[in-house]
């Protein structure tokens, strides 16, 4: 009878799995045609990339300084920032996440400044929970100072941020470049702003004095000395700037300015992100440029870029993502089984090589030896390559093939100066940050404003394992020491129950994901223990109906890694992960499989409501529109071409 049972349940599996695979070649080629739907007629990829509500309350307060609130532009953003408001009172920065009070109090300000009734519903709840969760004291510096602009919060409370840093040699411990660079881009144009502390008259309705509650004097004990160390500092530095004690003050604004303007060359914006961009407009009316300026237009123009307009609403984008998501639509197009000749990749691949950077940047300061190569993540930002997109963008053209071999050679070319560029930005620990070397002195989070969460760029796991996984994909053996090292960097990194943490995507499924890809690429043994409690880590989270899914949550509280709804990104990389450790065939894959396949829209596509994408932990979080459809077809083709 058990042996009846047994074959009878063998035999309905291999129905199960003949099924799958059927429907598997069905979603792919739908997925496919969805791609090349979509594709641009320069031959690149760009789908939405969503950041919370801070980007349209600020955008407001930015056109509040250049005394243009009465646009429609302002009033249809006002009515998206409505649109997020939670039913409990207040705004997150996720999708499921608790009211987040920097957010909540920008967002109170920007449709109280819009003219919200204070007593309405939504303004109501709004204010009772920002008020819960300590009032403007209890906002991050950013959100304070940009208050303070606006005269509702006074300066002397504010973190000093000043211009004179531009000055501190390289040799010096606090220097801008060991700064990451997001944070010098923010920075500069914000210390311009510290050092003139304009102040934007507000209407009196607009006053938001009900969001200051008594500051609550406990101290959270900490073990480090620096931050006692930078108070003093930042004390001392006011203490200057009110008796006038600031001798290199002129001298240091000529370098800010100087710095701003040369980065806003062959670049869409500072960084080509939301805020240098918002901070550089207003910083060049504090240096006495007129909204009308060509200089402040052009910024004007980088902000209205980022506008999506639907309906009466208007939201913003915090960057542009194509090289990335071009680079990795080719990928999952190839992975499912498209030839890498094929004209649409071709021309993808004409204009990946088209964003090649040929130019120093700032990653310079810290390696001069190194040469210009690489790719950047949006569509014009020569002074910030990445590491993580040069290695996606190099595995990527990797498999492409032109016929031409005037073509192929310049493709060959350009991976030969992205891969030298790469491996010269290896750092001493084996691994890779994302834009810099050696940025990683972990006393400078201390620095009073750098509640961001992200002021330094060290080495992480996840972009280490794309960059171990591309190496192998380009010929380096495990025994290279380039990989060597950083293979070794990634077994530091893993924790204990086998997981590894997720910096630029959420957060132990992303982490996990690609650290097993990359011990895979590099022949390692799949079945030594490290990696089968990463595997077994994988089989232990699995929800109920098949998927896997990770809240942003688990940045706040590691218990709750690998916990949260499923999404289609998330079950792919776990997909991909169980795949690389040699598992085709368990009912978790099987499930992980039929999961994707049942959520798979009409067109081809995924939707997933929850956000996967990281900017700075526990601070800002990203909704790559893509990343629900080119992780499930590269998923759903590893799948397939094991199958065959």
């Amino acid at each position: 009878m058990a042996v009846t049972t047994s074959n009878q349940e063998e035999s309905e599996f291999l129905v199960f799995e003949r099924e799958l695979q059927a429907g598997v070649s069905t979603a792919i080629e739908a997925t496919q045609e969805y791609l090349l739907r979509h594709q641009a007629a320069d031959g690149h990829w760009c789908a939405e990339l969503e950041g919370d509500t801070i980007l349209e309350s600020e955008y407001i307060m930015t056109m509040l300084f250049l005394g243009q609130t009465g646009e429609e532009h302002c009033r249809k953003a006002a009515n998206y920032i409505r649109q997020k408001a939670l039913p409990e009172g207040g705004w997150s920065i996720y999708p499921g996440g608790p009211a987040d009070v920097s957010a909540s109090a920008k967002a109170y300000f920007a449709l109280k400044l819009l003219g919200d009734d204070t007593q309405a519903p939504h303004m109501s709840k709004a204010r009772e929970v920002i008020v819960r969760l300590g009032g403007l004291d209890a906002t991050n510096s950013f959100t304070r100072l940009y208050f303070a602009i606006f005269g509702q919060y006074p300066w002397e409370k504010c973190p000093a941020v000043p211009p004179e840093i531009i000055l501190l040699p390289s040799w010096f411990p606090i220097n801008l470049y060991e700064m990451s660079s997001w944070s010098r881009g923010i920075v500069i144009p914000l210390a311009i702003i510290w050092a003139h502390k304009p102040s934007c008259p507000v209407p009196d309705h607009a006053r938001i004095p009900e969001l200051m509650v008594p500051a609550n004097a406990a101290q959270h004990p900490t073990e480090s000395v620096w931050p006692s160390v930078f108070l003093t500092i930042d004390a001392a530095l006011k203490t200057a700037e009110n008796t006038g004690m600031k001798p290199l003050r002129e001298k240091a604004l000529r370098e800010c300015k100087d710095w701003m303007l040369r980065h806003f060359e062959r670049s869409d914006g500072i960084g080509a992100i939301f805020p240098p961009i918002i901070n550089s407009i207003i910083a060049l009316r504090c240096l006495g440029y007129d909204v009308e300026h060509p200089l402040t237009q052009s910024q004007i123009h980088e902000l209205r870029r980022l506008e999506i307009g639907e309906g009466d609403t208007i939201r913003l984008q915090p960057c542009f993502s194509p090289v990335w998501d071009t680079s990795y639509v080719m990928h999952a197009l190839m992975e499912s089984g498209m030839r890498g000749d094929h004209p649409a990749l071709l021309k993808a691949g004409d204009w990946l090589l088209d964003k090649e950077v040929c130019v120093y940047g700032d990653w310079h300061i810290k390696n001069p030896t190194g040469k210009p190569g690489g790719w950047y993540f949006e569509y014009a930002n020569d002074f910030y390559p990445d590491m993580d997109d040069t290695f996606e963008v190099l595995g990527t053209l990797e498999r492409l093939r032109y016929p031409d071999e005037a073509q192929e050679a310049r493709k060959k070319a350009a991976m030969q100066r992205g891969l030298d560029w790469v491996l010269c930005m290896q750092n001493l620990d084996g691994g890779w940050g994302a834009f810099d070397r050696g940025c990683d002195k972990d006393f400078l989070t201390q620095i009073p404003f750098a509640d961001h969460n992200a002021m330094i760029d060290p080495s992480t796991s996840d972009i280490t394992a794309r960059g171990v996984e591309t190496l192998s994909m380009l010929g380096f053996g495990r025994n290279h020491p380039v990989v060597r090292r950083a293979i070794e960097f990634l077994r530091k990194e893993q924790e204990p129950d086998g997981t590894w943490f997720g910096r630029w995507g959420v957060n132990y499924i992303y982490g996990t994901w690609l650290a097993l890809c990359a011990m895979k690429a590099a022949g390692e043994d799949m079945s030594q223990p490290a990696i089968q409690r990463a595997v077994k880590w994988f089989y232990g989270i699995q929800n109920l109906d098949g998927g896997w899914g990770e809240s942003p949550r688990s940045y706040d509280d590691p218990a709750l890694k690998g916990k949260g709804p499923s999404t289609a990104s998330q079950t792919s990389w776990a997909l991909i992960a169980l795949m690389a450790a040699g598992d085709f065939d368990s009912l978790s894959v099987q499930r992980g499989i039929a999961y994707l396949l049942q959520t798979q829209q009409s067109d081809g596509s995924w939707h997933e409501e929850h956000w996967t994408g990281t900017g700075f932990p526990r601070v800002f979080y990203l909704h790559y529109h893509y990343y629900a459809i080119y992780f499930p077809l590269i998923a759903l083709g590893i799948y397939q071409r094991h199958g065959v």
